[in-house]
């Protein structure tokens, strides 16, 4: 049990899964479905200060390598072009509905560039993000829930 918590809190961290799939997969596993929603919640949120340092101190030096510079624009094209219109338009809540969209390419990494890439305050950045991840690990958590009651 403990050891399937930690692939689901080490899904929650990675952008490939967010707590869209470390959700899931701890509950999936027969971890304590409050257990995982927290753990995984949590270390999705502990995301945001964690890009926020990345790209304030890491990005500066790694911009100079040609390959992570052309890499870094498509990604921030990438997140500028799919939340650009929202965050402009609705700002705060721009974010929080950007994230909240429980779909690949919508979570706290897209949300923390987005709001980086539009200079947003980060005391409001971050409660935006954690407001939107916290939205969407409820959307995810009850439908798995209700699929996994389905099933049995």
């Amino acid at each position: 049990m403990h050891k399937d918590l930690i692939i689901a809190i080490l899904w929650s961290l990675s952008p490939f899964g967010e707590a869209k799939v470390g959700i899931p997969f701890g509950l999936y596993q027969g971890v304590n479905e409050y257990i995982v929603f927290i753990a995984c919640f949590l270390a999705n949120v502990l995301v945001f200060p964690l890009m926020m340092l990345f790209l304030k101190y890491i990005n500066r030096y790694l911009v100079k390598w040609r390959f992570y510079k052309k890499s870094a624009v498509f990604v921030g094209q990438r997140a500028k072009k799919g939340s650009g219109k929202k965050i402009q338009r609705f700002g705060f809540l721009g974010i929080v509905l950007f994230v909240m969209i429980p779909l690949p390419g919508t979570g706290v990494y897209a949300g923390t560039i987005a709001a980086y890439l539009f200079k947003m305050k980060k005391r409001e950045a971050f409660a935006a993000n954690t407001i939107g991840i916290f939205l969407s690990s409820v959307i995810v958590w009850v439908t798995t829930l209700l699929s996994l009651e389905g099933v049995q």
